[in-house]
């Protein structure tokens, strides 16, 4: 459970901001980014192209309340329970305006809204699991008598990046307290294999209900739009209004707009074939790692915590001379509680994973 205060800097800066994209940056295989494909599919370009020609205009009030009355239609909410952002990240960027005097990320895991805090002059505290990544220990320093106990902030991916692993509803509800906001990341629970956990489901449907609860979601991802920047919010009426309270005029451009609202209302029969995809690939994937030796953690999500065998120096040895060839993975000793005996693999297809394996080979032999 570590205090920062300040950025560590290493080579690669402060290792809170580093991200996949710059580990796959030229690469020409990419296990490193865990975006679907190299562009959305075709339905969502069309819709996406049909705003160009509009752009001489500013994105009108009219169409924002539209796409705000689309994501809470999905989602079963009210639509001022929904805050549209420009990217999932942006909702890291507003947890200052909320004030947390204490607030507690909850670690491997995604490092941007610590990094989000610590640039806003807030200390942050951490609560780091170990594998097989089990909850226990952040409820017990979180609950009465805990050590955490009067933290006012709580922040925790589901699934977890990187780790993959599902918590269900009752689990993170645990996490929660009358006096604190509890954010939730869903930014990879569209495609994820829900069957492999009880009572895994978005906590989405516990806003009202869970005090202090935040649900961020992203369409970054599962629809290949890193570059356009979409993602939203739900919470209650009370903090949407208290995190969009100062936010610059027009946070989010038409295009962005057009494909938020084209995946809640054409995305759904689209998503289920997705989420199979991936689910068929980090089955046989899995098969694959495991097959050569390494320990893969269990994942219901589009990417793997995987260790290479050999250890920490082999993995990181290896990992750099898979660069040089053009193959990139996610390095986690950037994660808090990891190191650089771990790599992130998003899932990708039979093909790709035979030529990482030969690759490794190769440079082993």
């Amino acid at each position: 459970m570590n205090r920062v205060t300040t950025s560590h800097e290493d080579p690669l800066g402060d290792p809170l901001r580093y991200h996949g994209d710059q580990a796959a940056a030229g690469a020409v295989i990419d296990f490193a980014v865990n975006v679907q494909a190299d562009t959305p599919p075709d339905w969502l370009r069309e819709v996406v192209r049909s705003g160009v020609d509009t752009l001489g205009a500013y994105p009108g009030h009219e169409l924002h309340r539209d796409v705000t009355a689309a994501v809470a239609a999905h989602h079963g909410v009210a639509p001022d329970q929904v805050l549209l952002l420009n990217g999932a990240a942006e909702g890291f960027s507003l947890l200052a305006r909320l004030r947390p005097a204490w607030p507690v990320i909850i670690h491997p895991g995604f490092t941007e809204p610590e990094a989000c805090l610590v640039d806003a002059g807030i200390d942050v505290d951490r609560v780091v699991l170990r594998a097989p990544f089990d909850l226990d220990r952040a409820i017990d320093a979180l609950g009465f008598g805990g050590v955490h106990e009067e933290a006012d902030l709580v922040v925790i991916g589901n699934p977890t990046n990187p780790t993959g692993r599902l918590y269900g509803v009752d689990e993170l509800s645990r996490l929660a307290e009358p006096w604190r906001y509890l954010l939730v990341d869903e930014a990879f629970l569209d495609v994820a294999d829900v069957a492999d956990a009880t009572d895994a489901a978005s906590m989405i449907s516990q806003i009202g209900q869970v005090p202090g609860l935040i649900v961020l979601r992203s369409l970054t991802k599962t629809w290949s739009l890193a570059g356009l920047r979409c993602g939203y919010l739900i919470s209650d009426a009370e903090t949407v209004t208290r995190l969009s309270r100062g936010r610059a005029h027009w946070p989010l451009g038409t295009l962005q707009l057009l494909a938020i609202k084209a995946v809640m209302e054409q995305g759904a029969p689209h998503l289920e074939a997705i989420t199979a995809d991936i689910a068929r690939n980090r089955e046989a994937m899995v098969v694959a790692l495991e097959t050569a030796g390494f320990t893969v953690h269990p994942s219901a999500a589009p990417y793997l915590l995987v260790q290479p065998p050999g250890g920490a120096e082999y993995a990181e040895r290896t990992r750099r001379a898979l660069a040089g060839r053009g193959i990139a993975v996610r390095r986690c000793d950037t994660f808090p509680g990891l190191d650089s005996g771990f790599w992130r693999l998003a899932v990708r297809e039979p093909a790709q994973v035979a030529a990482l394996l030969q690759a490794i080979a190769d440079i082993g032999a």
